[in-house]
């Protein structure tokens, strides 16, 4: 199966996978899962990270070749992706997660979250549980990138 994974996701499995549940960890560990990140969540976490939100506390360029050595696929934004967000209901207004479910229903993948707005859509989103935030997201060492997945 083709697994959009969410942002916080991405960064919760790179940098604090204790807060993955054992769904979540499961999902990510088969190797019958084929796992995606958009190019939308690094563009979000760029962006979050520069704004100083302490949730967002990583390289994305150190991100992005860490998923990358670990098996990841990115999936770039097309047009036909940037399109599909003006089709979808006004649920939630977080401009990276509309995009997010776009992608994962243009492409016919599975988006994986742990948001409760997101999973509100219908279409390919499965909501997975994460044990809650006080906020600071440790940031995504070296060794994670050169992790075997």
């Amino acid at each position: 199966m083709n697994l959009l994974v969410d942002t916080h996701l991405v960064l919760w499995a790179a940098g604090a996978p204790d807060r993955l549940s054992a769904e979540a960890h499961s999902l990510l560990a088969d190797d019958e899962n084929n796992l995606y990140f958009s190019a939308a969540s690094l563009w979000e976490i760029t962006i979050k990270a520069g704004l100083g939100r302490d949730d967002f506390v990583v390289d994305p360029r150190l991100l992005r070749a860490g998923l990358l050595d670990n098996g990841w696929r990115e999936l770039p934004i097309t047009s036909e992706h940037v399109v599909s967000t003006g089709a979808l209901p006004l649920i939630h207004k977080d401009p990276f997660d509309r995009l997010l479910i776009a992608q994962a229903s243009s492409e016919g993948f599975l988006l994986l979250t742990s948001d409760k707005m997101v999973s509100r859509y219908t279409g390919p989103i499965r909501k997975v549980w994460c044990k809650p935030t006080r906020g600071f997201m440790p940031g995504i060492g070296v060794a994670w990138a050169r992790q075997e997945r």
